[in-house]
């Protein structure tokens, strides 16, 4: 089954996203600062599937559905979350993330970062 990711936009994704928030009058829940707390606390979520594991036993979960489906549920509420930020502030999502991405070469070069996180 090929992936959505394939055949999906990021406008469709906004959409959807505003849609859902939109059925359920929660556009008053939706403002920068308390999307922003939902972000961290969907991003604390996520990092709770890891805690007290280590690098090895994190990588194999892959294949383990119980985690990868827990894993899941919490990268799709911290996205969903980023997404309905760019829509109340009308960013453009592949704009930024391009731009932060043409930032990120210049601050940190393949030529001397390859292989590692940081210089020594």
């Amino acid at each position: 089954m090929p992936s959505k990711d394939e055949h999906t936009t990021i406008r469709q994704i906004k959409e959807k996203i505003q849609n859902f928030v939109s059925v359920r009058k929660w556009e008053r829940y939706h403002n920068p600062k308390d999307l922003a707390e939902a972000i961290c606390i969907e991003a604390a979520e996520l990092l709770e599937v890891f805690q007290w594991v280590t690098v090895e036993e994190a990588s194999s979960w892959k294949d383990t559905p119980s985690k990868i489906s827990k894993i899941k549920d919490e990268l799709a509420d911290v996205l969903i979350y980023c997404i309905s930020m760019a829509n109340v502030l009308d960013i453009d999502v592949s704009g930024i993330v391009s731009e932060k991405l043409g930032k990120n070469e210049v601050k940190y070069p393949a030529n001397k970062y390859y292989g590692r996180a940081r210089l020594e």
